[in-house]
């Protein structure tokens, strides 16, 4: 199981951003960690472009996009961002796309939010047409009328993970993609239905095993600090547990919110939590590091304690 870790805009001011993200990916590199993974987060830091400078400062990590929505963009703009990205970073992108959630696309956008895995579906058709440029896309579906030339291809094979949390969109990663990228999925749930299902589909399709990244924030801490850490996890990522979606995924597992999800403890404790998600299926572990303490010091402190350990637990998974 490869593991990476999660570097994006957080809390704070625009203007640093960019310089924290380029700082934590430089530590990553450094580290030995196998990936990194960008959220697109609603209103922030354009993910895709933060891998395009994140190419600038690194010379040897993936670097992945978790997930960039669909809807927002049309295909041909978003192979165009992709490619543009992916030469960039000398051909190591993973391009994480998902239907993101009624909540974004409804709610926040104003855009339709109707039949999500169909426009997948139809998107991809398109998408995957314009990375396998340069050359005209030339594509018609039920959603999409396309004929656009496109000068731009790949520098190197772009893996293109899809964000697939319930059975007909795990059948369509598996199907049409490199695997999928997961939130809020705890061992069981990977274990029990996504890996067969994704990993089902895939072997149908004649494709190539799928690649299975698990979201998790991860906390070193004394055992009696456990609990806080939860309750930590809970207070500033527990906003997407209102996605039907996401309620849904928690069904097929054992975690009840995001706090269930979180490995915290000493190593010895969050290194038996990384082999149980190997054992369930999960071949990439993306690690939201998740600090806790008093004030700032502490938190900077938990943070840089914590990654050091993830750091030492990725060169024994390898």
């Amino acid at each position: 199981m490869r593991i990476g870790v999660m570097v994006g805009p957080e809390r704070g001011d625009s203007a640093r951003k960019a310089g924290r993200m380029l700082a934590d990916v430089e530590w990553a590199e450094s580290a030995g960690m196998d990936t990194v993974w960008v959220p697109q987060v609603p209103g922030d830091f354009d993910a895709l472009l933060a891998v395009a400078l994140m190419g600038t400062r690194t010379t040897r990590i993936e670097l992945g996009t978790a997930v960039v929505p669909l809807q927002p963009q049309h295909p041909v703009a978003l192979a165009r961002q992709a490619l543009s990205a992916q030469a960039a970073t000398g051909g190591r992108l993973a391009l994480g796309v998902g239907p993101s959630h009624h909540w974004i696309v409804r709610d926040m956008l104003g855009l339709p939010y109707e039949r999500p895995a169909a426009f997948t579906r139809d998107y991809l058709d398109v998408l995957d047409a314009a990375l396998r440029g340069p050359g005209p896309v030339d594509v018609e579906n039920g959603t999409f009328t396309v004929h656009n030339p496109l000068e731009i291809g790949p520098v190197a094979p772009l893996p293109v993970l899809v964000a697939a949390l319930g059975p007909v969109m795990l059948k369509l990663a598996g199907e049409r993609a490199d695997g999928t990228v997961l939130w809020l999925a705890d061992e069981r749930a990977v274990g029990e239905h996504v890996a067969p299902r994704i990993t089902k589909a895939a072997a149908e399709a004649g494709r190539q095993p799928p690649r299975i990244v698990a979201g998790i924030p991860v906390c070193l801490c004394r055992p009696s600090e456990v609990e806080d850490a939860k309750a930590r996890a809970n207070r500033i990522l527990g906003e997407a547990e209102i996605s039907p979606n996401y309620q849904r995924l928690l069904d097929h597992g054992d975690a009840r919110d995001v706090g269930d999800l979180c490995a915290a403890g000493d190593e010895r404790a969050i290194a038996a939590r990384f082999r149980r998600f190997a054992d369930a299926g999960v071949t990439d572990l993306s690690v939201r590091l998740l600090p806790i303490g008093d004030g700032r010091d502490e938190l900077v402190a938990s943070k840089r304690r914590t990654r050091e350990m993830i750091a030492a637990l990725a060169r024994e998974f390898r």
